[in-house]
C-alpha cells in the first residue's frame, strides 16, 4: 500500500471542497478528494493505498462527505497523530478504519506500508521499520468489518458483540 502523506490540520474543506458537497455520488466524491490541495491524488491513488497525516486530521465541518470521499477514492486506512472527533466517528460509521500514531511522522509520502488491522502493526517496507499503533476497539472493528454502521446493524449489530 502506498502512502499519501499530509500535514497537520487537514480540514474537511481540503478533503472535499464545499462546492462539491452537493452530490452524494460516492464515485464522484472519490474523484474530487483533495482536488484543490493535491490535484494528483484523484488520478494517482490506488485501491488499498493509505493516508498518513499529522495532528487534527478531519477538522472543520461535520459533513460525512469527506470520509466517504476518502474511502471511495480507494484509501484502505488513515493513520494520523490525532483526528477531529466527529471525523473519527463518521469514518468508523462508513467503515473507514483510522489509527492514531504519535510516530506518523516516521512514515513518508510514497513509502510502501502494510497494516495488520488486528495487532496494530504497521510495517514500513521502504524503511524497514515496524510501528505499533493501538488497534480499534473490538466493537469498532466489527463496524468497520461490516462496511459501516448501517450494515453492522442490519447484520444483528450489538447482538453479535
Amino acid at each position: 500500500m502506498k502512502v499519501w502523506k499530509f500535514g497537520d490540520d487537514i480540514n474537511t474543506d481540503v478533503i472535499t471542497p464545499g462546492r462539491y458537497t452537493v452530490t452524494t455520488d460516492k464515485k464522484r466524491l472519490g474523484e474530487i478528494a483533495f482536488i484543490e490541495y493535491r490535484p494528483e491524488f484523484g488520478k494517482g491513488v490506488k485501491e488499498g493505498d493509505i493516508i498518513v497525516a499529522g495532528n487534527n486530521f478531519g477538522c472543520g465541518s461535520s459533513r460525512e462527505h469527506s470520509p466517504v470521499a476518502i474511502k471511495a477514492a480507494g484509501i484502505s486506512a488513515v493513520i494520523a497523530k490525532s483526528f477531529a472527533r466527529i471525523f473519527f466517528r463518521n469514518s468508523i460509521n462508513i467503515g473507514l478504519p483510522l489509527f492514531v500514531s504519535e510516530d506518523a511522522d516516521k512514515i513518508d509520502d510514497g513509502d510502501e506500508v502494510e497494516i495488520d488491522f488486528k495487532t496494530g502493526e504497521i510495517s514500513d517496507k521502504t524503511k524497514g521499520i515496524v510501528l505499533k499503533v493501538k488497534p480499534l476497539p473490538e466493537f469498532m472493528q466489527k463496524i468497520v468489518d461490516k462496511g459501516g454502521l448501517v450494515e453492522f446493524l442490519r447484520s444483528g449489530g450489538y447482538d453479535n458483540v
